[in-house]
């Protein structure tokens, strides 16, 4: 027996940081969005347990293992062979790593008939990181505290986008510890999530910035920085524009971009 799912990247269409809590923690105010760019994972039925992955960018700890060992404490699990392709590029801020952990967690809920509950996943995910229980809700919505409280948002029609990465990589603990080192208001949400806002983008390498800024020249309605970076997104009229962007952002330099478009919540929960 077989389960795959895709494990889809996120792009932040809003993301206020508020200031660190006691314990250095930082609550947020953000807007998730699911894109078409992902991650499979795919897990068989196996005399023994096994993780592979064919990038050399994810060890052999890392938040699908810590999920699963996580998850083996609520419940018996089958013994599986798990094997993870990867697209989503590291340190982007585009959730690759949560989403991969989210996806093991659904595939578990089916490999164990509902013994593993959409309930234990919700906790489980939340114990591994941030921005794990949103790839368990999918499609948009919001979240606040520590990413653990969201609030779904209806889905609306597929908006082309264009996701760049920049030949720059962003650490999160330094991203946070660089803006703890200045003052900053913390945003409420806006009415509209399409205006895109950042606070990361005080701090994130240049290169960011001025990408951003080719983008609009390259016919962007709106460019911004996803999580902490370093991809940054355009927001285009239709996928024939977005690839065009792409093409010309190839010969200023920057090789590595996927035109993508937004994901409902179906699609972004797919398993078999």
């Amino acid at each position: 027996m077989t389960w795959r799912t895709r494990c889809p990247a996120k792009v932040n269409l809003f993301l206020a940081v508020g200031p660190p809590d006691p314990s250095g923690y930082h609550p947020i105010r953000t807007v998730f969005q699911a894109v078409a760019l992902f991650d499979d994972l795919e897990a068989t039925l196996a005399e023994a347990d096994s993780f592979s992955c064919d990038s050399s960018d994810v060890p052999a700890e890392n938040t699908v293992t810590r999920a699963w060992r996580l998850a083996a404490e609520y419940v018996g699990l089958p013994k599986l062979a798990v094997k993870l392709t990867k697209r989503i590029p590291a340190q982007s801020g585009l959730g690759g790593g949560s989403s991969d952990a989210a996806g093991l967690l659904r595939v578990l809920v089916r490999a164990t008939r509902g013994r593993f509950t959409s309930e234990n996943a919700a906790e489980v995910a939340q114990a591994v990181g941030a921005d794990v229980p949103f790839f368990l809700v999918g499609g948009r919505a919001r979240a606040e505290g520590y990413g653990e409280r969201l609030t779904p948002i209806a889905d609306a029609e597929p908006r082309p986008l264009l996701v760049v990465m920049p030949d720059a990589c962003v650490s999160t603990g330094e991203a946070y510890a660089a803006l703890d080192a200045q003052p900053y208001p913390w945003r409420p949400f806006v009415d509209d999530p399409w205006q895109l806002y950042n606070d990361f983008e005080r701090v994130a390498p240049c290169v960011c910035g001025d990408l951003a800024e080719r983008l609009h020249v390259h016919g962007a309605s709106a460019a911004g920085l996803t999580g902490s970076g370093a991809a940054v997104f355009g927001v285009f009229e239709d996928e024939e524009s977005a690839r065009s962007a792409a093409v010309r952002l190839a010969g200023e330099g920057f090789e590595r971009s996927w035109p993508v478009w937004t994901l409902s919540r179906e699609e972004s929960l797919w398993t078999s």
